[in-house]
């Protein structure tokens, strides 16, 4: 079948992925792959502006992947690298940085939430972000890039880039990415309030067994005005609600809905449904990912063999001939 296009998406290795990842990019991922040409990057490089003990990394690294394999990456057709094993994306990011003010870089938001969580490590990585950010997408000429509602504001920066270098170069080599809303922007955590994510200690793994998971989903925050079980609740609130939309049946979903709303169901019977409705699941998830740990080199040789293919991507080595052509053009470089 012939592909729409090309996507692009790259994400920092956090190790083992939560659902909040499942739902905001993996599964979508996944999908993609049936309609484009797919090239997706564990993002090294970005980790460490902030990360303190960058030894995390390797074995990180290899957790997100076997996650992303296990989810339904197929290697053979998808391009799964690791970011600093293509180092042309840091001569790209180099030049584009050139053509980018400070200020713009400094007024993201996504900028100033990293500097209120690290006030004592505010390094250029961090500052820069969006420019390798912008490097990563455009090395590839991705036509689309699927983000969630807290990226757009660096989708539309890189494309500002984009243009910026055309404008002052004259020349078009660079594609400018369009924008793929993910189904499932933002997932929140255990507590209900703040996004999923480690940093936050209220994530629920998918490589939990199924007793771990059951001990986690005990311990979401659900509506939080049902102080008792014979309270009317409401699920349009309700964390744990909002998460059965998307792992139980339209059956059990329906019944949730009407019967919280009369106290017909307690918080404690709707978790159990929905931990029963998640172990089912992934369940073939954790079976792919416990036979694909039986090789922890399978892993690394995706990855070697990813970045040895997008090295050799015909969209990379084209926009390297253009991209010198046009420094000779404005006699950057020794003719």
């Amino acid at each position: 079948m012939r592909k729409k296009g090309r996507v692009f998406s790259g994400a920092r290795p956090t190790g083992r992925q939560h659902l909040g990842n499942y739902l905001g990019a993996i599964k979508n991922y996944v999908a993609l792959q049936k309609e484009y040409d797919c090239v997706y990057c564990i993002v090294d490089l970005h980790a460490m502006t902030t990360l303190n003990d960058l030894q995390q990394i390797k074995p990180h690294t290899a957790e997100m992947a076997l996650d992303w394999l296990a989810a339904g990456l197929r290697p053979e057709e998808t391009i799964l690298f690791l970011q600093s094993h293509v180092p042309q994306v840091t001569e790209l990011h180099t030049i584009l940085s050139m053509f980018t003010p400070l200020g713009k870089l400094t007024d993201l938001p996504t900028f100033k939430d990293k500097v209120r969580l690290q006030p004592h490590n505010i390094n250029y990585g961090l500052v820069g972000y969006p420019v390798l950010m912008t490097a990563d997408i455009t090395l590839y000429k991705a036509d689309v890039v699927p983000v969630g509602v807290d990226q757009e504001s660096h989708l539309e920066f890189a494309r500002e880039v984009v243009r910026t270098f055309h404008y002052r170069t004259g020349k078009q080599v660079l594609v400018e990415p369009q924008m793929k809303n993910t189904e499932f922007p933002k997932v929140l955590g255990t507590d209900g309030k703040r996004k999923m994510g480690k940093s936050e200690n209220n994530q629920i793994e998918l490589a939990l067994t199924p007793e771990e998971t059951e001990q986690v989903v005990r311990t979401m925050v659900t509506d939080p005005q049902r102080a008792r079980r014979e309270d009317p609740g409401d699920p349009d609130v309700c964390n744990v609600f909002s998460l059965h939309k998307s792992f139980s049946s339209s059956e059990d979903v329906a019944m949730i809905n009407r019967e919280c709303r009369k106290a017909g169901i307690g918080c404690v019977d709707c978790k159990k449904i929905f931990s029963h409705s998640l172990n089912n699941h992934l369940q073939p998830f954790r079976e792919r990912r416990s036979e694909l740990a039986k090789d922890p080199q399978y892993v690394w040789d995706v990855l070697h063999d990813g970045a040895r293919r997008a090295t050799e991507d015909p969209c990379l080595v084209l926009l390297r001939e253009e991209g010198d052509n046009v420094l000779q053009d404005q006699q950057l470089v020794e003719a």
